[in-house]
């Protein structure tokens, strides 16, 4: 992240918000981990900023339940999920995603659903390529733009704040093939236009991610 030069000239985006955005995307991607702790100078000096920004930003990712302070310990930590908030977090994506998939498969062009057909196509080349960043982002790009493809606004703003968290669970994948074969799946219903079809298997797809999730957090 680089806050110096042209992008500094942005008044629009506040300071504390960019920072905000880099460590979200730190979280998502996995450079930080679940226990991971932040260290407000540190940050300051890698990203040539005073600490008053990175404070804030750090303040709004705690109330955001991206990090916290925990008790009898110093100093800021990345949180991880416990079972109750995956299991709330996968209800969301049961609500909201089951239904992108339906209005992807009524509303979706020909060459978005190609751009769709392209991620699972990178997900699965990067699968068989023992590639496990490459495959994550794929599919973490595949939900995305399932989303994009609903044509709902409101419903990616929706899911827009658990970006971050949603992430992390894409990246809980002990399951590549089925992974891939349900991403297959739902893009085939989406490009026949089946939206019945679509959104049943968004769905099976969503509560079998559950399983292995909450699974591998008993683990």
């Amino acid at each position: 992240m680089s806050v110096t030069g042209e992008q500094a000239a942005e008044p629009r985006v506040p300071l504390r918000e960019r920072v905000r955005q880099e460590l979200q995307a730190r979280i998502a991607d996995g450079r930080l981990l679940p226990g991971d702790r932040i260290f407000e100078q540190d940050l300051a000096v890698e990203l040539g900023i005073s600490r008053v920004p990175v404070r804030e930003a750090i303040r709004m990712l705690q109330s955001e339940g991206f990090v916290d302070v925990p008790p009898g310990r110093r100093g800021v930590f990345v949180r991880g999920l416990d079972r109750q908030q995956a299991k709330e977090l996968f209800e969301v994506r049961e609500a909201l995603e089951v239904h992108a998939a339906r209005l992807a498969a009524e509303r979706a062009e020909p060459g978005d659903v190609a751009v769709l057909a392209e991620l699972v196509e990178q997900s699965a080349k990067a699968h068989a390529a023992g590639a496990v960043e490459e495959m994550s982002s794929a599919n973490e790009a595949f939900h995305g733009k399932l989303v994009e493809l609903s044509g709902n606004e409101l419903l990616a703003s929706m899911l827009e704040p658990l970006h971050g968290r949603l992430a992390w669970l894409f990246r809980m994948n002990l399951e590549p093939e089925r992974v891939c074969r349900e991403h297959a799946a739902i893009q085939a219903a989406i490009t026949a236009g089946d939206a019945d079809r679509a959104a049943e298997v968004a769905k099976q797809h969503v509560l079998s991610s559950r399983r292995m999730v909450l699974e591998r957090m008993l683990t």
